[in-house]
Order: structure tokens, then C-alpha cells, then sequence
């Protein structure tokens, strides 16, 4: 540890002295008649480093601000659409830090112009694939839907996000983990506003950069901040009908001026949904037990986002973020159960659970971005505190009419309360020979505690249900510590790096008995990344990578929380405080062509694995347990293909297979555990251009053989169809969708382990009709009409 310090040490005075040599520097660009052209390219190439040029935009004012070495020559060119492209050499000095140069109008092609976006939906940057969501986002009532609609990424009815592997993936928002349980995860996304996201970052593989908790890998996203230039915004409203309704309206506003940005919005929506799954479990006895539960899940949410950033003149950038959500729910179970010996009824038992929920989130950020040079080298830093609160009143009926008739009424109240603060710092550095180095800082701390009381009530006597009141506190601090190096040699490039995670757990139970449990632990993590051109065919750009990484996953809160959560008469969640983590080994080749992923084949092995089991209880045989447990051993090999044409024509689309294998040995419920299984997973999206302002967008999957943990599922999908169309120049924009067109993503599942032989099927609400519009205000109409980077004033100059 005292070595890696001084290295950071070495490092960070080695920045002192680089940037002594670095000053601000401003291009003014205008056109003939002195009015600034916002919106131009400006590229910078230095004479001394022609591999590594700077690529910028002028702002509103037609201001472009980089930070260039003194006394070296660059190579300036500035292009616009409408605009002759400029070429000139400029030597900033101490003394002069000001240019300023005038484009003159290319009347051949201002008259004429045509803008087709280039933008892909997936494209390669190393180790991460980037997703751009606007195509998804237009079609779809929040962030949850988006990852739902992403090819590639699989969602399944707990809200868990799985890549490659049957451990789900890790989710951070603006770069920052979010730790948080699936449905708490769940409610988060689902509470984001669609047009919200600029960009998703998947890391299959991520590097030594991020958290070693990744096993499943890690989703990354990126919220849009105030960007765009001048003052903008925009107002939305939202509707999708199935069985029930979801509704939402929006405004987003965002001013950009300069190096000074910031942005708001403000969100709110009422979601309505139901889920129903029936299912037949088999007694020792040659009884069985039916159940058929409809439950249904309306909820309200109002949303708030904001944030600030500033780029100084001494190359800092100081940026402020956060978001704070308000929602209620009114949860409602209806579960008839029946337990029979052949054709004959033995009991019959209707079940009713209503949920009243309150739950508040908050989450404040502070980032600062140190520019070192201008070959990319950087220092930052990140702070952010959230807190999470939720209070939940629960009330249940078990009305039995056979064998004779009996009532048992239950109430109660559970809190729960979560604060989670991190900071970190890292640093980015290029050296000569294509070498850059990076190493960081990071340490996490959360605390979860839990509070529930319970009473039943038979006829005229209530009393207190020492089962499930419980006292939960829970603590967890994560500190981390990496170094990574990278370096190009010819055709290939190499990162290598290592990550060193302490790991401090502590829960302590209270009530109904005084339990105590207690992880310290250090652990290493390698990472090992290699890529190299290949070929070029048919001018494709061909790049093969090769992949190794260690990593672990820790149990959760919610999963160590012993807290017995009441479901039905016949079932009950509860946490594992028992559970140890979990280590996987994974290795992966990957193929990219013009940065677009399209192959790849890889492996994870997992010990200590834990995954969500159903256990029989072992004192009531007809009520069975849903837990946590450590199994042994996972050996998982997947496939995956990825192919399409580009887009920027009348048709783009993009179409992927998936093949997973999982083959698990260990113990399950205290008896030997063999069981192996593989899936198909097929996905699409596609994109049809009707004319200049209309496109029809499709997107699906389809999965054969699936499987979530030991279920063995059916085969289910969904296909969504949406047909957007812009009006008044392009600043509205309306949608029309259908969500799983033909009613699939509907599945059946089997489970035979250990003491629990079940069968089922679930189906929720998923096949809506929906409407989408978005209102887009912002700059001044002189703005527009002077201004040809405006997609409406290229438009009006193209007629």
C-alpha cells in the first residue's frame, strides 16, 4: 500500500510540473458578417503528437475553449455544414491565447443540404459496448422499459439485468454503483424519465477500474446533463394501456452557456400493472398444493433531477448532480389455494394481502475533472451521498372454508432505512509510446437497517407474531485501491491491471433473538485485456480482444436479512445472514467490425456460488421458503452473435443470438446437486425510414429453454413496434406503440430440487398500447434562422 502511494504521489507532482506548460486557449469563429457559427468542429492537431488530435465544439457565442502547450504548432481545421471548411496553423503563446478567423458561406452546398445521422445503436469502445437509447426511448414510458427493450440485455420479473452470465449485472448510474436490492433497483429505473439517458455503457468484462463486484458484469448509465447549446427543454407526456393503465407527463429544461452549464427536470407518473402465477407443488404425502395468485401493482411516483457544472480557466471542471423521488403504492393479492389428494379437495384457503407503501429516495453528487494536458491526461474525483427510506403497512386475511370454516387476520408495519455514501479518485495519464497509466481511490460505506412488528388476530385474541417482528442493522464498508497501464504496440494494444478491495460486513439481529455475523476480508483482482486489428473487408474495420478478469459477488442486505416476509399461506421470503460471497473466474474473445460488436465467446467459473433457492420448511411441510444459499460450483459457457447493416439508410437493423450453458454441482437443501441446462436467446431491432421525418422501429427476443436460477422456463419473448413521426419543424415529435404484439413474454416453469417438485406459469400485464409526445423549445428564432447547424434551419434551406 505504501508503494502504491508513492506512486500517486510521483504521479500526481509529475502533473504539477507537465502543466506548467499548458494554458487556456480561445478560437472565435464567425462568418462574413461578424455573427458567431455555435456549433462548428474545431480539430487541433499538434505538430509534436499527430496521433493524438483534439476534437472540440465552438459554444453559443461561436467560442471554442481547449488547452493547448505554449509555444507548439498546431494544425487547426474548422468545418460546418453550409460553411467552407478552414484550415490554418496557429503557436499559442503566453502572450496570445486569442484566435479568431471568419468561414466563408459554401453556397454549392448550403442549398442543398442533407443531414443523415451516422449514429449507431451499438458501437465498440474497447471493453464496454455503448447503446444509444433514443430510438428505444421514444416508444417507451421509463427507464426500466429501455434496458428491457436493449438487445442484448435481459430482464427478468424481479427487475434483475442479466449480460452473459446467470449473475445479474451490476447497475451504476453517471458511474457510481448503485447497491441497491432488485426491486429497489427496479422502482429506481422505473421512476427515470426515458429521455433522461444520453447513453448505456455495457462492460461485459469490466477493467480493474471499476468495482470487483461485477461478476455478472455491469451496466452503466449515463443521464443527459445540459449540453446542448443555449437555453432548451422539453415537455412530455406519456400513456401505454393494457389490462390497466400508465400514465406520465414531464419537463426538462437545460441551459448551456459557454464553459457554464445546467440542467432540471421534473417527472411524475402513475404506473398500474398486475402479475399472475399459478402453480402446483407436490407433498411427500401424494397431496398437492394449487395456487392462483393475481396481484396487482398501481403506484405513483413524482421525480426530480438537477445539476450544474462549471469549466474554469485553469482547466478544472466542477459539476454538481442529484435526483429525489416521492412515491406511494397500493399493492393487492388475491390467492386461492387448494390442496388435494387425486380429484378430492382436502382444504380450500382464499388468501388476501393489501400493501400500502411509502418510499422516499434522495441521492447528491459532486464531481471535479482536472484536464493535466491535452493528450488526455486527467485527474478526477466524485463524492456522492443517497438515502432511501421506506415505510410499508401490511394487512392479510387466510377466509379457510374447508374442512370447516376458520378466519386469520394479521397486520403490521415494516420500515426500512438505508444511507450510502462513496468517494473515490482517479487518474488518468499519457505517457510517450502510445502508454498511458491509470490508478484511483475508492472507498464505500452503507448502512441498512430494518424495522417490522406484527400481530395475527383469531376471532376475539391478538396477539404478537414473534415470527416475523424483527430488528435488523446492517453495515457494510467496501475500500479499493487499483493501477492499470495500457500501451499500443503496433497492431495490438494491452491493459493489464490489478484491484485490491477490502471488504468489512457487519448484521446484527435484535429481535426476536440476539444474532450476530461479521466478513473481513482482502482480496486481489487481476484484469487482462488484449485487442488487435485483424483485417479491413469491404472497408470494415476487423478487431479481435481477448479478456480475463477475477471478480466477486457479496450477498446483499436484503439477502441477509432474516426478516420472514409474508407472501401467502404457503410461502414465505426470507434472507440468509449466513451467506458467504461469491468468486468467478471469466475469459472472453470478442470480434468488433467499424466498432459494431459481433462475436463473441467466453466462460465463467463461480464458487461459493449463491443464488435464490425454495426451500420446504422443515417443520410445516405444505409451506415452502423462498432464500439465499451457497450451492458449490458453476461452470458457465456462452456464445454470442451480432449482425446487421449499418445505419444512415432507408433500413438499419440489427439482429443477435445468444447461447448460454450452465452446468452447477454442489448441495441443494442438504442432498447432492447435479443439474445442467442451455438456452437460446435471439434479439432484434429494427429501424425503417419512412420518409424524412417518419420511422418505424421494431425490437425483440425470443428465448428458448430459458432459466432463472434452478427454474427451468418455456419458451417466451416479447415484440414491440412503435412508429414515430416528427411536426412543426421537428420539435414535435409523437410515437405510437404496441408492446409484445402477440402476447409471449408469458412463461411456464418446472422445479425439481431437492425436497420441492412445482410446476407453474406467470404472466403479467405486458402487451399495451401506447402514446409518446415530446415538445422541443429552446433557441431564439434569430438563432435559427442565422444559425445553419440548426436542424430546422438546414431543413428550410434544403426546401
Amino acid at each position: 500500500m505504501r508503494l502504491f502511494l508513492a506512486f500517486l504521489l510521483c504521479l500526481t507532482s509529475l502533473t504539477v510540473t507537465v502543466g506548467q506548460t499548458v494554458s487556456p486557449t480561445r478560437i472565435v469563429l464567425t462568418d462574413a458578417r461578424q455573427q458567431p457559427l455555435p456549433g462548428a468542429t474545431v480539430r487541433l492537431v499538434s505538430r509534436t503528437d499527430s496521433l493524438r488530435p483534439i476534437n472540440t465544439l465552438t459554444d453559443s457565442v461561436g467560442v471554442a475553449r481547449v488547452s493547448l502547450q505554449t509555444g507548439v504548432l498546431y494544425s487547426l481545421t474548422a468545418t460546418m455544414v453550409g460553411m467552407k471548411p478552414l484550415t490554418k496553423g496557429i503557436r499559442p503563446t503566453a502572450n496570445q491565447t486569442l484566435f479568431r478567423f471568419v468561414l466563408d458561406t459554401d453556397a454549392k452546398t448550403l442549398g442543398a443540404v442533407n443531414v443523415v445521422a451516422q449514429k449507431p445503436l451499438m458501437r465498440q469502445e474497447d471493453d464496454m459496448t455503448v447503446v444509444d437509447p433514443e430510438p428505444i426511448a421514444n416508444s417507451s414510458t421509463n427507464a426500466f422499459e429501455i434496458i428491457e427493450r436493449t438487445p442484448g440485455l435481459f430482464v427478468d420479473q424481479d427487475g434483475n439485468v442479466y449480460l452473459n452470465s446467470s449473475t445479474p449485472a451490476n447497475i451504476y448510474v453517471n458511474g457510481r454503483e448503485q447497491r441497491m436490492s432488485a426491486s429497489d433497483l427496479a422502482t429506481m429505473l422505473k421512476n427515470l424519465p426515458p429521455n433522461s439517458i444520453e447513453k448505456i455503457e455495457i462492460m461485459r468484462t469490466p477493467s480493474a477500474k471499476y468495482d470487483a463486484s461485477g461478476s455478472g458484469g455491469a451496466v452503466n448509465i449515463v443521464l443527459k446533463k445540459g449540453v446542448k447549446l443555449g437555453r432548451t427543454g422539453s415537455v412530455t407526456a406519456n400513456m401505454s394501456q393494457g389490462r390497466f393503465g400508465n400514465q406520465g407527463v414531464g419537463v426538462n429544461l437545460s441551459n448551456s452557456n459557454g464553459g457554464r452549464s445546467s440542467y432540471g427536470n421534473l417527472n411524475f407518473s402513475h404506473r398500474d400493472n398486475y402479475e399472475q402465477t399459478t402453480t402446483v407443488r407436490q407433498l411427500a404425502n401424494g397431496q398437492t398444493v394449487s395456487q392462483d395468485a393475481f396481484a396487482r401493482q398501481p403506484a405513483e411516483v413524482l421525480f426530480a433531477g438537477w445539476g450544474t457544472s462549471l469549466e474554469t480557466a485553469n482547466r478544472w471542471t466542477l459539476s454538481v448532480d442529484g435526483r429525489a423521488s416521492h412515491g406511494v403504492s397500493h399493492y393487492q393479492t388475491d390467492n386461492l389455494n387448494l390442496i388435494r389428494l387425486g380429484a378430492n379437495t382436502r382444504s380450500q384457503t382464499q388468501n388476501d394481502v393489501v400493501n400500502r407503501g411509502r418510499t422516499i429516495a434522495f441521492m447528491q453528487g459532486f464531481a471535479t475533472q482536472y484536464k493535466i494536458d491535452t493528450l488526455g491526461s486527467e485527474f478526477t474525483t466524485d463524492l456522492s451521498y443517497s438515502y432511501l427510506t421506506n415505510t410499508t403497512g401490511q394487512d392479510y386475511s387466510n377466509q379457510m372454508t374447508l374442512p370447516k370454516p376458520m378466519l386469520l387476520l394479521g397486520d403490521g408495519t415494516f420500515q426500512t432505512g438505508r444511507h450510502f455514501f462513496t468517494a473515490m479518485a482517479d487518474l488518468r495519464y499519457k505517457l510517450p509510446h502510445k502508454i498511458t497509466l491509470e490508478t484511483g481511490l475508492k472507498t464505500a460505506w452503507q448502512q441498512f437497517s430494518s424495522r417490522t412488528e406484527f400481530f395475527t388476530q383469531t376471532e376475539t385474541l391478538r396477539q404478537a407474531d414473534r415470527f416475523r417482528t424483527n430488528t435488523f442493522d446492517y453495515t457494510d464498508g467496501i475500500h479499493a485501491v487499483y493501477a492499470q497501464a495500457s500501451k499500443g504496440f503496433g497492431a495490438f494494444l494491452l491493459k493489464t491491471g490489478v484491484r485490491l478491495e477490502n471488504t468489512n460486513m457487519t448484521g446484527h439481529q435484535r429481535v426476536p433473538r440476539d444474532t450476530t455475523f461479521k466478513v473481513n476480508r482482502t482480496d486481489l483482482f487481476p484484469y487482462v485485456y488484449l485487442s488487435r486489428k485483424v483485417a479491413k473487408i469491404a472497408g470494415y474495420e476487423l478487431r479481435a480482444y481477448l479478456v480475463y478478469r477475477r471478480s466477486i459477488t457479496r450477498p446483499g442486505y436484503e439477502q441477509l436479512n432474516p426478516f420472514a416476509r409474508y407472501i401467502d399461506q404457503f410461502l414465505y421470503e426470507t434472507g440468509n445472514p449466513a451467506l458467504q460471497p461469491q468468486f468467478t473466474q471469466n475469459i472472453e474473445a470478442n470480434v468488433s467490425a467499424n466498432e459494431m460488436p459481433i462475436l463473441a465467446i467466453g466462460r465463467n467459473d463461480s464458487r461459493q456460488l449463491f443464488t435464490s433457492v425454495l426451500y420446504q420448511d422443515p417443520t410445516t411441510p405444505s409451506v415452502a421458503f423462498r432464500t439465499y444459499d451457497n450451492l458449490g460450483f458453476n461452470r458457465e459457457t456462452y456464445f454470442r452473435l451480432l449482425g446487421g447493416i449499418p445505419p444512415g439508410g432507408k433500413f438499419f437493423f440489427a439482429v443477435g443470438a445468444q447461447y448460454n450453458h450452465n452446468q452447477y454441482t454442489g448441495q441443494y437443501e442438504g442432498q447432492p446437486l447435479a443439474f445442467s441446462r442451455g438456452s437460446w436467446s435471439f434479439f432484434t431491432f429494427q429501424q425503417i425510414k419512412l420518409d424524412t421525418r417518419s420511422t418505424v422501429n421494431i425490437n425483440g427476443f425470443y428465448r428458448l429453454r430459458g432459466q432463472q436460477q434452478f427454474y427451468e422456463l418455456g419458451d417466451f419473448g416479447n415484440l414491440n413496434i412503435s412508429v414515430n413521426r416528427y411536426f412543426l419543424n421537428r420539435k414535435l415529435m409523437g410515437a405510437l406503440s404496441v408492446s409484445d404484439v402477440f402476447y409471449t413474454n408469458r412463461n411456464t416453469f418446472t422445479l425439481t430440487q431437492g425436497n420441492i417438485v412445482a410446476e407453474g406459469a406467470r404472466r403479467a400485464d405486458t402487451r399495451r398500447f401506447g402514446v409518446n409526445i415530446r415538445y422541443n423549445f429552446g433557441m431564439k428564432k434569430r438563432d435559427e434562422s442565422q444559425n445553419p447547424f440548426s436542424f430546422d434551419a438546414l431543413e428550410r434551406n434544403s426546401r
